[in-house]
């Protein structure tokens, strides 16, 4: 977390927590999603207009991916100075690319390694890393088939709607929330 950030928390620690306006999406890109777009569904499985604005600005996604975080409910977030921005996942809290040597870097740009290799009743290949759970981006499929060719991970089949609660994570941080009273 960078140095800005804990300072901030420290001189603001009431700040209220932002649900629904960021979204990760299956390729590792950040969106950001304001009001009207909420309202159209959800980010996941919703219309594709629910999905928002997709973030190209270089330093805006750097200081977001290295301020990405998890609470103990398994809600991801990225911390905004002072505030919790909790994220809604189009599938997992992390996005796998696959590398030649055949370790893997999240979508935030930490190198890990598969420690387990799942693939989904729709195809999805997965990996369980010491960093945790994530979805293998579909560019890197190929390459990730060479692994499983070359025995160096081993394939189990899962159902996709076990994924959250095994692996501990929560796709829409919002969808918890109560409604606000008016």
């Amino acid at each position: 977390m960078d140095d800005i950030v804990k300072q901030a928390m420290a001189k603001w620690p009431n700040v209220p927590d932002c649900y629904g306006w960021l979204g990760l999406d299956t390729r590792g890109n950040w969106y950001m999603r304001d009001d009207r777009v909420q309202s159209l569904g959800p980010f996941a499985g919703g219309p594709p207009a629910a999905k928002g604005s997709l973030l190209v600005h270089d330093k805006l996604i750097a200081f977001i991916n290295r301020n990405y975080l998890a609470d103990d409910q398994g809600h991801w977030f990225f911390q905004n100075g002072p505030q919790r921005v909790y994220v809604e996942l189009g599938a997992t809290p992390w996005i796998w690319r696959v590398q030649a040597d055949f370790t893997l870097q999240t979508h935030t740009g930490l190198p890990t390694t598969c420690t387990e290799a799942l693939t989904d009743e729709h195809g999805w290949l997965y990996a369980q890393t010491p960093l945790g759970f994530g979805l293998v981006h579909t560019q890197d499929v190929e390459l990730a088939a060479h692994a499983v060719e070359a025995g160096l991970w081993t394939v189990h089949s899962v159902q996709r709607d076990h994924l959250a609660g095994r692996y501990g994570y929560v796709c829409s941080p919002a969808s918890t929330q109560l409604p606000l009273q008016k």
